[in-house]
């Protein structure tokens, strides 16, 4: 696991020029365990991970203007909320609860770097893959006489890898979502997003907690 210090050197320095961030590391309904850094694993993972590495690679990528950023977010972000008083998940914590959790603050952290970046030549822009054939589910657990059924279902079902990743590579390509900002993509295709998701207010707020907790100022 990449520790925030270790982080904190991915200025970009030894690079002349960035033209695309795509925020997609992630981990899906694991076990409560923390980060070195001490964040519970799903939070500190899917939403600090990005928040600061994107914050270290700003300066950059505004030199390297047109540019773009792409976060990975999921359609489960519908199912979390944002409770200020437990973000690192100590008083309760429910896996399935802190991942969509960490999806939706994906969504308001698009929202509010996409008014910080506003006239700066860089975009950002979020997007639900869908279920995809990869490992990121290895913490769910099937039941072994379930196993053959599921994963018969999951090859007619789910994307494969490839097809998973077609909406980050037309966000971080495409000409058509040029000077596009703060939007969210599903199947190469804008998505509507429930209130929650754009709430500026929340959106801010967990911004400026967020640095916080990173040890970073603006």
């Amino acid at each position: 696991m990449v520790t925030f210090e270790r982080l904190q050197g991915a200025t970009g320095q030894e690079e002349p020029r960035l033209d695309v961030l795509i925020n997609n590391a992630g981990v899906y309904q694991c076990p409560y365990t923390r980060t070195e850094d001490g964040f519970e694993m799903q939070f500190g993972v899917n939403h600090l991970g990005h928040f600061l590495l994107t914050n270290l690679l700003l300066d950059l990528l505004k030199r390297s203007a047109p540019s773009r950023i792409v976060v990975v977010s999921s359609k489960l972000y519908k199912h979390g909320d944002i409770n200020f008083e437990d973000l690192n998940s100590e008083q309760f914590y429910d896996k399935a609860f802190a991942y969509s959790r960490s999806k939706l603050a994906n969504l308001l952290f698009t929202c509010e770097l996409a008014c910080r970046l506003e006239g700066s030549g860089v975009t950002v822009n979020a997007l639900t893959p869908g279920i995809v054939r990869t490992n990121l589910g290895r913490h769910v657990h099937i039941p072994v006489l379930a196993k053959p059924l599921f994963n018969l279902l999951s090859w007619g079902l789910f994307k494969r890898p490839e097809d998973g990743a077609q909406t980050s590579v037309y966000l971080a390509s495409c000409p058509d979502v040029d000077g596009v900002q703060g939007k969210c993509f599903a199947d190469c295709k804008p998505l509507d997003l429930v209130g929650k998701a754009t709430d500026q207010e929340v959106a801010s707020k967990l911004w400026d907690i967020s640095e916080v907790m990173v040890g970073i100022t603006t």
